[in-house]
């Protein structure tokens, strides 16, 4: 037997493969990603792990106030964040993301440590100066629109950079996304109605991300539909349910959405069944639950099978995202926290034309 890292998120062990030919594909039915592709999603899936156990860390050690996050997500995540057509501007697809998209952003270029800047509350950190909760990004250079801690407000901006982009022309999309729980809000039909008006259809891209719980509240205990895609149904709006913690599958499913959005100019509404492994936040704990499938060792398991890893290489690329994790949270933590002066800071836009607040806000006119 080959024995995989043992550690608390990871006590399983590997079945050694047979094969005496090694493939060029992991395969899911007849979806098929190449060996190379495959292992890029892996250590992407790996270092937002990594990233997730150090902040959890984090909150329990007293290195930050509180942590929000979403390990389990990560292959569906991280299959999102690689196709995503990252820029600034109409052309480029815009985000408007939830507080659990860690393996989006860090799949698209952010810097971990940025991630730890946000939840240290320094003032380094990019997205708010140290004054936000973790997770709430906002990074104008690739359109990511800044996340909202009040639940599925986002749904409701969607349609408002769709119909940009549709005046504009080009492929850009608006890509939006939040939780099972999230749905039953009156944003997200929002987001449905306004996206499937005949005749004003908009390049909409809708993902929930269901994880089956909202934060204590059991989705099954709130939607009668066998399906949260169903939802689309009535607005004549194209859907999938996919299997999250399947990358293969994850990865064609988003593909074919974006094609469609980008082709038609029309919305889709796309469903990943994800898993919950580390609870709500870190106000119920963080516990590790074992009765959810790890999307990670699910894929570790395909990719052995197909002859793309084997446990010495596994537990290497998983010591270098550790340190990697380890080094950004000595870096983050070193760096200043905001001062009293910074509270104002950045609370208006710059603007040459206004006479009080000219390039920053700094306080009252005297």
């Amino acid at each position: 037997m080959l024995e995989t890292d043992e550690d608390a998120s990871d006590s399983r062990t590997l079945r050694r493969t047979t094969r005496k030919v090694v493939p060029h594909v992991v395969r899911t039915g007849r979806e098929t990603l190449s060996i190379e592709l495959a292992l890029t999603l892996y250590r992407q899936m790996i270092r937002t792990r990594a990233l997730e156990e150090r902040a959890i860390k984090m909150s329990k050690s007293g290195e930050a106030y509180f942590w929000i996050g979403g390990p389990g997500e990560e292959a569906f995540q991280v299959c999102l964040g690689l196709q995503v057509l990252k820029g600034r501007g109409p052309a480029f697809d815009f985000l408007h993301l939830h507080y659990r998209s860690a393996g989006i952003v860090l799949a698209m270029g952010m810097p971990m440590v940025d991630h730890f800047r946000q939840l240290a509350m320094t003032a380094t950190d990019p997205f708010s100066m140290g004054r936000n909760f973790v997770g709430h990004y906002a990074i104008p250079a690739w359109n990511i629109v800044p996340v909202s801690s009040v639940i599925q407000v986002q749904f409701a901006m969607a349609p408002g950079t769709a119909h940009v982009q549709k005046r504009h022309g080009g492929e850009g999309i608006s890509i939006v996304g939040g939780g099972d729980a999230g749905t039953a809000e009156g944003d997200f039909e929002t987001c449905l109605n306004w996206s499937a008006r005949p005749g004003n259809e908009l390049p909409v891209l809708m993902i929930v991300m269901n994880n089956h719980w909202g934060i204590s509240t059991p989705a099954a205990s709130v939607h009668g539909e066998k399906r949260l895609s169903d939802r689309a149904l009535p607005y004549g709006i194209r859907s999938e349910t996919v299997d999250g913690n399947d990358p293969v599958a994850s990865w064609h499913a988003i593909d074919r959405a974006m094609r469609y959005c980008r082709r038609e100019r029309r919305p889709f509404l796309l469903e990943a069944l994800v898993s919950r492994l580390h609870g709500h936040s870190s106000s119920s704990g963080a516990q590790r639950n074992l009765g959810e499938p790890d999307c990670i060792g699910l894929f570790e398991q395909a990719l052995v099978d197909a002859g793309g890893l084997d446990a010495e290489r596994i537990r290497g690329m998983k010591a270098e995202a550790k340190d990697e994790a380890d080094a950004a949270v000595v870096l983050a933590t070193s760096e200043a926290k905001p001062t009293a002066n910074d509270v104002e800071r950045h609370t208006f836009s710059p603007s040459a034309v206004d006479a009080i607040y000219r390039n920053d806000y700094t306080g009252l006119p005297k």
